[in-house]
């Protein structure tokens, strides 16, 4: 008999009405937080964006697959609210699932732990920040987009890096104990 993976695991969780109902919960706070422009400013030009959190605690709470959508959603569901920064561009969707994949794998059915706090944010840094979206910022925007906006991507994603790994490693304590209360087995 094959072994349930993790993936097959947290697919289960989207027939789950408590899970549907959290899910929908964080997406709406993410959303909120990306609207309100509720940011963490650690220098005028610095600063952490919260949003990325409800993501994270989603795939800590319900897996890879659930994060995946709500990643896609967030991304949608943002742009429509707040079309601000342009038309709408897929590859950037496109990124938000493959983050919300990443959380998955790395939180999910495991005890918040720094480290693995901060390998997920490194791998999102790394390969979605950094690499991905200026793929996509370079299809956007094409010869506008210069080598500066990279190398700018670069030193922002890892000045960011030890910050946004602690304020995810102490939300994902918070959100662990408070869901190992509230939903008794998780």
């Amino acid at each position: 008999m094959l072994k349930e993976t993790r993936f097959a695991r947290s697919a289960q969780g989207l027939k789950n009405s408590r899970t549907l109902a959290v899910t929908a919960m964080f997406v709406a706070l993410n959303v909120t937080l990306d609207l309100l422009n509720l940011r963490i400013q650690l220098t005028p030009d610095l600063r952490i964006g919260v949003g990325f959190l409800a993501n994270a605690m989603i795939g800590m709470l319900f897996g890879p697959v659930p994060a995946m959508t709500a990643g896609a959603a967030c991304d949608i569901l943002g742009w429509l609210v707040n079309p601000g920064g342009g038309g709408y561009f897929p590859g950037f969707t496109v990124t938000a699932i493959l983050a919300g994949m990443v959380w998955g794998i790395f939180l999910f059915e495991k005890k918040p732990a720094f480290l693995r706090c901060l390998a997920a944010r490194l791998t999102i840094s790394l390969l979605l920040n950094i690499c991905l979206n200026n793929v996509w910022k370079f299809i956007y925007f094409g010869k506008a987009y210069t080598a500066a906006s990279f190398f700018v991507s670069v030193g922002k994603n890892l000045l960011l890096l030890l910050p946004e790994a602690l304020l995810l490693f102490a939300c994902a304590k918070l959100v662990d104990k408070l869901a190992n209360r509230i939903f008794i087995h998780r």
